[in-house]
């Protein structure tokens, strides 16, 4: 679980990157969730951003990743969601406690 701090500075981090992934219509595979799982590994903070033309809240799309992915959502704005999970092997972000 993450604080308020940290949220804030996964917040200011991705603010200076651009979404890695688009995510449309239909509904997310196994090679989108592979695709996202190696971003997250080695990145540890992704920026996705959703389509108008995508049929699920996008609420309920971040939930569904979070879980799958077992990351934490940083933010949801707009169309765009913050995924953070952290790398225990190689962590790049070192977050402030």
């Amino acid at each position: 679980m993450l604080s308020s701090k940290q949220r804030k500075q996964l917040k200011s981090l991705a603010m200076q990157e651009s979404a890695l992934f688009q995510i449309g219509k239909g509904n997310i595979g196994n090679g989108m969730l592979e695709m996202l799982d190696k971003a997250l590994v080695a990145r540890e903070l992704i920026k996705i951003s959703v389509l108008k033309t995508q049929e699920v809240p996008i609420r309920e799309l971040a939930l569904d990743l979070s879980s799958a992915l077992h990351a934490e959502i940083v933010q949801l704005i707009g169309h765009v969601i913050v995924l953070y999970r952290k790398n225990e092997k190689d962590a790049k972000i070192k977050l402030v406690k």
